[in-house]
This record gives structure tokens, sequence and C-alpha cells, in this order.
């Protein structure tokens, strides 16, 4: 298996209407971190030499969000796609940000910023595979019962992708196949850019669709395949309030599963609500209702909840908070919190403090 340089491309300039919402669609949060920013992460643990991360709507507010909370390591370059007028367009755009797109022998992946789901090591498979068949082009594809809505992967009779067409440019038979696109894709990056000049945007929308270049890449005699996805729900993508909280919950039970073989009890995970940013000691244990945010810290053997909120707080050893709120708050080892305290920003519980109910803490001088 070939190993050619690898970078990536993340599509984040969308405006997301259908999220209803102000925010920037890659800005949702899912478990406490931008959504645009988990897709990040998951490159970050695969060698990526360049992260290109394609911004339109609200574009200052995401390249910000995600220049200050990127992971460590990351080589980050932004570029705007000044008006949206495709997928095709956008990644245009995006690759002009690599060196030498047209002769440059490496590898391209190309994803959406709204599949905040999608695993370190499927992407890994999906690199693996377009090395090992040395293709032009290989995409993830998924398998579902209801493929309304999906791009549709058109097959040759021995087997082989020859296209991608859009369910609104569909025929009667092409909507019959239950295997879709994902939109997630490796290129090799000297054919890329070539193909994405032979799109033109002859389609129901006018716009220059990413997924033609399969066909133009069929056509011109290239290899092009795919890896089947084990789970499809790793590529969903997030495009309203329901789909962000189906991801949310997705997510959570997989940061719960996470902490919890790493020694922390949880009484109840579905009620269970920890941020990917938390950082939880060996033995603590959460009952239900406890919601855990941002950078809360909780030392070893502490005990939280039933009912508690803690936002950008630090629990010490062995504390016990029940039934409590706090944000930007300092409880120190072996203190008892609640039932029903407050803990204002500020705010510290000395070591050993017994609080009693009822308790307000506020800000230390």
């Amino acid at each position: 298996m070939t190993t050619r340089p690898l970078c990536a491309v993340v599509l984040a300039a969308g405006e997301g209407t259908r999220m209803m919402s102000a925010r920037p669609k890659p800005l949702h949060r899912l478990c406490g971190r931008p959504m645009v920013l988990h897709v990040i992460d998951a490159l970050a643990e695969l060698h990526v030499e360049r992260v290109v991360v394609v911004v339109g709507h609200g574009a200052d507010r995401v390249v910000k969000t995600v220049s200050e909370d990127a992971p460590e390591g990351v080589h980050l370059d932004f570029v705007e796609q000044a008006t949206q007028r495709g997928t095709g367009d956008a990644v245009s755009v995006g690759i002009t940000a690599l060196p030498d797109a047209d002769d440059q022998d490496g590898d391209v992946i190309v994803l959406p910023g709204d599949t905040p789901l999608l695993r370190p090591a499927t992407i890994a498979a999906l690199v693996r595979q377009h090395r090992s068949a040395d293709a032009a082009a290989t995409l993830l594809t998924a398998r579902v019962a209801d493929p309304y809505g999906y791009g549709r992967v058109v097959r040759t009779a021995d087997g082989r992708v020859s296209r991608i067409v859009e369910e609104v440019d569909a025929d009667i038979e092409e909507r019959e196949i239950n295997e879709i696109n994902t939109s997630i894709y490796v290129f090799r990056q000297g054919v890329l850019a070539p193909g994405l000049r032979r799109v033109v945007p002859d389609n129901a929308k006018g716009e220059y669709y990413l997924t033609d270049v399969i066909g133009v890449l069929f056509d011109a005699g290239y290899s092009v395949t795919a890896l089947e996805a084990a789970d499809s729900m790793e590529a969903a993508g997030v495009n309203d309030r329901a789909q962000l909280a189906i991801a949310e919950a997705e997510l959570r039970d997989r940061t719960n599963e996470r902490w919890m073989r790493r020694g922390v009890t949880m009484l109840d995970p579905e009620h269970t609500y920890v941020d990917a940013s938390v950082q939880l000691g060996p033995d603590v244990t959460l009952f239900p209702g406890t919601i855990l945010q941002g950078r809360t810290v909780i030392g070893e053997h502490a005990e939280i909840g039933p009912n508690t909120r803690l936002i950008d707080c630090s629990v010490g050893e062995g504390a016990v908070v029940a039934s409590s709120v706090g944000r930007q708050a300092e409880i120190a080892n072996h203190a008892n919190v609640g039932p029903f305290a407050s803990l204002e920003p500020g705010s510290r519980v000395a070591e050993g403090t017994v609080t009693g109910p009822f308790y307000v803490g506020t800000a230390v001088d």
C-alpha cells in the first residue's frame, strides 16, 4: 500500500436554514463542542498534514471558534466560499489552500462539517482501501432502509461504482437503490482539480455537485472504489434540531461508555450528561440527573448528584455535591455541598466544609 501525503477539506460553509438559528450551523454544539470540531477531532487522530476548512455563512464566527478550540498539532487553513454554488464549488475553493493542486501526488479527504459521529477508525479504513486499490476516488457509502433524500450510488453490472445521482435528479429505478452516498470521500489530489473543472451545473438545483466528479473520473477510465460503512449512523448528517438531538444522544452514549470503561460509575447513564471537555478521575460516582459542562474537572472518589449541574467547576478528591448548581466554582477535597446549594462564579468551598442545604457560595475576594 502506498503512503502519500494526506490532507483534508472540511465543508462548513452552509447556512443550515433548517436549524432555524442565527448561529452558524457548524457551531451548533453536541456534548458541549461545536459539531465541526468533532469532525476535526476525528481527523486529528490520523496523520493529516493539513486541514482546510471551507467557511461561508458566519465565516468570522466559525474561523474564530475553530481556531481557538481546535485540537493541538492540527495545521488549519480557512478558505471562504463567498457564494454557495454547491459542494463541487466548495471543494474547488478549498483545494486552493493545498500546494500544487493539480500536480501533488497526495490524497485528499473531503467530508462535510456536519457529521460529528464519524469515527477516526472509519476514516482510516477509507484511506487504507483507497490506497490499497490505488484508486482515483473512494467514497464511503451506507445501506439504509429509507434512502429518501440521499444521493444514490449507481454501479455497473459487474459492481463497479460509476456515478452518484442525487434524489431530485434520480429516475424511478435509481430511487429504488438503497446504497447511499455519505458525502465522505478520499481523492487522489492530482485528479481532483481537473475532475472538478469538468463539472457543470446541469441539474435540478443548478449547482456544481461534487458527486458529479465520481462520474467524470469513471468515464475517464479512472478507478473508483467504495467502502460500505459498518454503522450508517456514523455518517449521519445534522440538518435540523431533531437530528441534532439524535446525534447528541449517540455521542453522549459513547462518552459515557468511555468514562465507565475508565473506572467511573454512572448509576443511570441515560440520564447522565457529560461534555466532551470534562475530566473525571477514577472511582468517581455520578448519580442520575448529573450534568457536567465546559471545563469541569472532578477529582477521584468524588460523588456528584443526583440532579446536579456544574459548569467550568473544579471538584476535589472525595468531595460530595448533591442536588446543587455551580458555575466557575471550586470545591476542595472532601467538602460536602448541598442539597440545593448554589455556587456563583468565583466561589470556593474549603476543604472538609459541610455547607448544609440551601447554601449560597459567593465570589472570593
